[in-house]
């Protein structure tokens, strides 16, 4: 895959598609191709689609001693669409690439604005009313990385990511146990990723986004429990909330048609 070079680091990024540009801003412990090819090839009928590795992911830049911020990722993301030559896109945020696409569009204000429209799904804002994963989850997926085991460290990610009845699909599971051992992601960096999202807090400065917002959660997210999307699509002044019923934290997986339908339609509403 190619290489984006900006501020001396590089991302790893795919680009396919014809439309308006797209950017879709991966989650923690993921890669660009823990994307669900379904709803990236529907998405891509419509949208010139990029996707990324982040610092420390895949060909990437790997990370540097210094601490990792959400904010640093959203300079990232920044850095990549201006070596790209795109001035502005639609973007869409998934957990903590909802929290990256929160900063990006809040850094807009200051200076260049490179969001045109922002989705935001299964994230978080941090602030009174917020919630992370419980501590049953927690120690699910600390079992599972520290057994020294990658098939079970997947597998327990796999059901704290997906609704009960979805955990069961098994063809979904083993393309996604395919991405995970192909494109594995260093216990190192998943934990700086941890600690980036434990300071995240936009809450206070979310109700100065002024651009249409879109707002996408489950109602059986583990990792992310759906009172921070309620949350987040309160503070946002204008913005849509969708509930996916019955659904886990990777919604785009469960529904990727139903998913990429209201991201198309939000971007051309606004377009």
């Amino acid at each position: 895959m190619p290489l984006a070079r900006f501020d001396e680091i590089e991302l790893s990024y795919d680009r396919a598609g014809s439309g308006p540009p797209l950017l879709l801003i991966m989650g923690m412990s993921g890669t660009f191709d823990h994307w669900d090819a379904g709803f990236l090839e529907d998405l891509r009928s419509d949208f010139d689609v990029i996707v990324y590795d982040h610092r420390g992911v895949g060909s990437s830049t790997r990370l540097g001693h210094d601490r990792l911020t959400i904010a640093q990722l959203a300079e990232d993301a920044a850095g990549l669409l201006a070596a790209l030559e795109i001035d502005s896109a639609h973007v869409l945020g998934i957990s903590m690439g909802g929290m990256v696409a929160q900063e990006l569009a809040l850094a807009g204000r200051a200076g260049i604005n490179r969001v045109r429209t922002l989705a935001l799904g299964c994230t978080y804002c941090g602030g009174d009313g917020s919630a992370l994963a419980g501590d049953d989850v927690m120690r699910r997926l600390g079992e599972g990385m520290s057994s020294g085991d990658r098939e079970r460290a997947i597998r327990a990610a796999w059901e704290a990511n997906v609704s009960p009845s979805f955990a069961a699909n098994e063809d979904a599971y083993a393309r996604f146990l395919e991405i995970g051992l192909r494109r594995a992601v260093s216990v190192e960096v998943i934990m700086a990723q941890m600690r980036a999202i434990a300071r995240h807090d936009t809450s206070a400065r979310l109700p100065e986004i002024e651009l249409p917002t879109l707002v996408l959660h489950g109602t059986l997210d583990e990792m992310l429990p759906v009172q921070n999307g309620r949350m987040i699509a309160g503070l946002i002044p204008g913005s849509s909330l969708e509930i996916f019923e019955d659904v886990g934290h990777m919604f785009f997986w469960e529904r990727p048609e139903l998913s990429a339908e209201l991201v198309r339609a939000h971007a051309a509403v606004h377009a």
